[in-house]
């Protein structure tokens, strides 16, 4: 007899802590919605060892948003007021933590804007059987169903698993000297324990440190850990 039980999802698990996230509180006036290029080579640039570091990524700053962070402003040309909640974060292994604490009281120029790191704190990978990223990198000639396929073999070439349930959202573009990256938002659901805790590990796709394919928990679902 063959008896195949799915994931007993009230177990208690561990997240491995291979990977976190750091956030940093900023103090900065204003900054553009497309800041990823300028983000990225200030951090380079005061933490240089960031640039060849593996699975190393760098959030987008993202201000209050509506509908859990799916949605985003459609002028490109718009600036984001960050509050004292907001906050910037890289996703870096654990063994770079004490390395970027050296950002803390550092001060970079983003568009002409004054950016200064305050404390941080790290967060550990949440088990979630929903993830999503605000920015996977796809092409403007890609159609819907050709990037959620392609993303589709992705994830079983990561993790093994043919993925379930996923939606792709809101196109965008990052602005890059050499020309523009176009990209789409993307939620994935249905994953167990190991699947979700490796996409957000490992991410989709490339450039990583421009904001692309980061997977963070949706809010709003409750995550898989016991203690929920």
């Amino acid at each position: 007899m063959f008896w195949q039980e799915d994931e007993d999802k009230n177990l208690p698990y561990e997240v491995p802590k291979e990977i976190i996230d750091i956030s940093f509180k900023i103090n900065c006036k204003q900054l553009p919605i497309d800041h990823a290029w300028e983000l990225r080579e200030q951090i380079r640039q005061a933490l240089p060892w960031f640039k060849d570091c593996k699975n190393a990524g760098i959030h987008h700053i993202h201000v209050a948003e509506s509908n859990n962070g799916w949605l985003r402003p459609d002028d490109e040309n718009a600036v984001l007021y960050p509050s004292r909640r907001t906050r910037m974060s890289l996703r870096i292994p654990n063994e770079y933590l004490e390395k970027a604490k050296e950002l803390t009281n550092k001060k970079l120029s983003i568009a002409g804007q004054s950016l200064t790191f305050g404390k941080s704190k790290v967060k550990q990978l949440i088990n979630t059987s929903i993830v999503f990223s605000r920015h996977v990198l796809s092409s403007e000639n890609e159609t819907e169903d050709e990037f959620l396929i392609r993303n589709a073999e992705e994830i079983k070439q990561l993790t093994g698993i043919s993925v379930k349930k996923m939606m792709s959202g809101k196109s965008h573009t990052i602005k890059t000297p050499n020309g523009k990256l176009f990209t789409r938002h993307l939620m994935i659901a249905d994953l167990d324990t190991e699947p979700s805790i490796t996409i957000q590990q490992k991410g989709l796709g490339d450039e990583r440190q421009l904001g692309c394919g980061i997977f963070l928990p949706h809010k709003g679902i409750k995550s898989l850990t016991a203690t929920d």
